[in-house]
Formats: structure tokens, C-alpha cells, sequence
């Protein structure tokens, strides 16, 4: 038999997705599976997005630029103009997804066996593009003891080698729903310019804050140009998952030139796509106003229930709409296994994401879980509960 390779073999298998078959088995039993492992938001696209496309009257689907359109482009720039952060048009690549923005980035700045420090718990497929791309993942830890807060800049210090290239932080942070404060931007921004390393930040949950507090970029910090590369999409902030449209966006023109090549080889980004999403930047703020609402009154419902339940401990997300949840049993894997293959509740179970798939570092986050708050209030109320019987007799047994 053909052999599959080393790489292949390494690639890590989505802790989001991997328990899909069993969620589909228990399904096929007649089980209702309460879906809290995935960040696909019940909230409704903007219709101004959806009509774009069916009011269209394109009559050759064509390729588009490699880079996106000029005019979508040039309406991210001013997107991005109304958040404060000063770029053009020719400083944008958009991709095919915030995945592949990702991809371009680690190609672009990284060669085989460069480390990149990323803090964990983090998005699980930060791995998986670092594995696909041969470079090193240095994972620097933060705790659910202070939320997930930075940890010490000494500590990212210590772990930068010849061969480090990068810093990546996820802000806010998919799957802590920790937001970086100005100063802790700033830290980091002091520490990559002193080392002369890129800083990398994931933002595609920038509209998504609470309580108060704002997103600070990192493409906002004067005398970052050179540094800073920011991945985005459009996923999240307008509950278009299957677009498949994100950005890379960098001050930096050699990154940009750089990434430019790798988007050649793909092409370009999907035509009906961009539509849509040039589109919905016209979205008014009273649909993101609503949206927020939503989700603090979802998250606050959350936590309180979650702080109900024997053993559990639950970090408090700031932004996004994730939270890491620390659970009475010794594996999660295990356990998110069982409840869909040996536990039901009136017909109901609840299907979650272990975290040790967020950690890089081995044996971390048996014990957590990341819980998705997309789905309307009453259903995480419910699914709380199974999971909190749940959690009684898979201990008892």
C-alpha cells in the first residue's frame, strides 16, 4: 500500500469536528443533539448581504482579482477606517476564509522548523496550518485561574530563540473569550519590536465585546507597521460561516507581496462571496447593537447556570462568544465520547469540544471543555442541565 506521510500523519484532528460521527450515530438513534462545540451563530445573516447575491445579474461567473476586488478592498479600508485603523486598499488580501489568511501568513513570514509562540488554550487549527506548513507551534500557558489573561511578557521572552519569527495572539480569544487590554497590546508590541519579530493577530471577533470595554488593534500601535499582520473574516460578525471570506492585512509590503503569491496559486477568492460580503459592510450598527445584546444576556445565562453544577469552573469571556469551562472528570475526550454515545436526557443529549485540542502542550485541558453560547437562551439553559446530570452519573460510573 502507498504510504501516507509523516506530515499527514501528524496533522491533528479537529477537537471542533472530530466527534461529528458520533453526534451523527446519535442522531440516527432518534437522540436530539444540542449542539455547544461550534461557533456557527443561530443568528441571522443581514438580508442586505443575502440580496446582493440573489439580486445579482451576473451572467459569466468569472474569475475575480487574486487579491479580491478593488472595490470590495477599498470598502474593508474604509471598514476599517471607522474602527480607527489606518490602511488602504493595497494593504488588504482577501482570502478564502480567516483560515487561509492564516495559511498565508505562517507561508509567508516562516519557513520549515521557525517557531511561532502562540498563548494557550488556543484556536484549535492554529496547529494544523503550523503542522501543514512545518513550522513549530512554542506554546506559552494562561490559565483559567486569572481568566486567560497575558501571561508575563518575561515568560514570552524566555521561549524567544534564533529561530523564533512570530508572536500570534487571538483577540478577542477564541476559546477563552479573553479580550487583550491596551496595555497588554502594548507589551507586546514592545517585545516584538525590541526582538524584531512579526506580532500576528487573529481579530475576526472585534465587534464582539462586553461590559464596557473596547478592542484595541494591533494595526492601531504607532511604530508597528513594519510588525503587525492581522488576520479577519467576515464568519463571525455578520454569521456568514459558509462565505468563506476573510482578509490578510499588513502595513508590511513585503508580507503583502509575499502572501500575494501564495493567493496566485489558489487563483482567487469566490465571486459570489465577495459580493455578499462587500455587501454587508453596509450593515447598519443597530444589527451589531442587537447582536451584542444577545449575546451578553446569552453568556451572562451561561455562566450563572454552569456556576450551578458541582465541580465546574467557568472562565468569564469578555468578547467572542466562547468560554472554557473546567469539568469534575479526568478526561473530557472521554466523557464528550460518552454523552453522545451512552447518555440521553428525554430524548436529549449535548455535544461539547474538549479542550485538550486547544493546548499544544501535552496533557493540558483534560479536564475543560469549550462551550459555544450561539444558540438561543432557553436551549443553553436546557443544555446545561443534561449536562449537569450528566456529569452526576458519569462520575457515579
Amino acid at each position: 500500500m502507498p504510504k501516507i506521510s509523516e506530515k499527514g500523519k501528524r496533522m491533528p484532528a479537529s477537537p471542533i469536528r472530530k466527534l461529528v460521527p458520533y453526534a451523527e450515530a446519535a442522531k440516527k438513534k432518534g437522540t436530539n443533539v444540542i449542539h455547544l462545540n461550534i461557533g456557527q451563530p443561530d443568528i441571522k445573516t443581514p438580508k442586505i448581504a443575502l440580496d446582493a447575491v440573489r439580486n445579482h445579474d451576473i451572467e459569466v461567473l468569472a474569475y475575480s482579482m487574486t487579491e479580491g476586488s478593488e472595490e470590495y478592498r477599498t470598502k474593508i479600508a474604509e471598514y476599517y477606517a471607522k474602527n480607527d485603523i489606518n490602511v488602504s486598499s493595497d494593504d488588504i488580501i482577501v482570502t478564502t476564509g480567516g483560515s487561509e489568511a492564516l495559511s498565508f501568513t505562517m507561508g509567508s513570514i516562516m519557513d520549515g522548523n521557525d517557531e511561532i509562540i502562540i498563548p494557550e488554550p488556543f484556536y484549535a487549527n492554529y496547529n494544523g496550518f503550523a503542522t501543514a506548513l512545518g513550522v513549530k507551534v512554542v506554546p506559552i500557558v494562561s490559565t483559567i485561574e486569572n481568566n486567560f489573561a497575558l501571561p508575563p511578557i518575561a515568560d514570552f521572552e524566555r521561549l524567544i530563540t534564533a529561530k523564533t519569527r512570530a508572536i500570534l495572539i487571538c483577540n478577542p480569544g477564541n476559546p477563552t473569550g479573553y479580550l487583550y487590554s491596551k496595555d497588554e497590546i502594548q507589551q507586546l508590541a514592545a517585545l516584538v519590536k525590541k526582538h524584531n519579530l512579526f506580532l500576528v493577530a487573529d481579530e475576526v471577533y472585534r465587534e464582539f465585546t462586553y461590559d464596557g470595554r473596547e478592542h484595541c488593534s494591533i494595526l492601531q500601535e504607532a511604530g508597528l507597521e513594519e510588525h503587525a499582520i492581522v488576520v479577519d473574516s467576515v464568519s463571525k460578525r455578520y454569521s456568514m460561516c459558509g462565505a468563506r471570506i476573510g482578509c490578510l492585512v499588513s502595513k508590511n509590503k513585503k508580507v503583502v507581496q509575499t502572501a500575494l503569491k501564495f493567493a496566485q496559486a489558489r487563483l482567487s477568492p469566490p465571486t459570489f462571496a465577495q459580493i455578499a460580503s462587500e455587501a454587508a459592510l453596509d450593515t447598519p450598527q443597530e444589527y451589531f447593537d442587537a447582536v451584542i445584546k444577545e449575546y451578553v444576556e446569552r453568556r451572562n445565562i451561561l455562566v450563572s447556570e454552569l456556576q450551578k453544577l458541582d465541580g465546574v469552573r467557568v472562565a468569564i469571556p469578555q468578547g467572542a462568544f466562547y468560554c472554557v469551562a473546567e469539568l469534575p472528570v479526568d478526561d473530557s475526550d472521554d466523557f464528550a465520547q460518552w454523552l453522545l454515545e451512552k447518555f440521553e436526557m428525554d430524548g436529549n443529549t449535548v455535544m461539547v469540544a474538549p479542550a485538550a485540542g486547544f493546548y499544544a502542550t501535552q496533557g493540558l485541558g483534560k479536564n475543560q471543555i469549550r462551550i459555544a453560547y450561539v444558540l438561543e437562551k432557553d436551549l443553553l439553559i436546557k443544555a446545561v442541565h443534561i449536562l449537569g446530570e450528566a456529569l452526576k452519573l458519569y462520575n457515579a460510573s
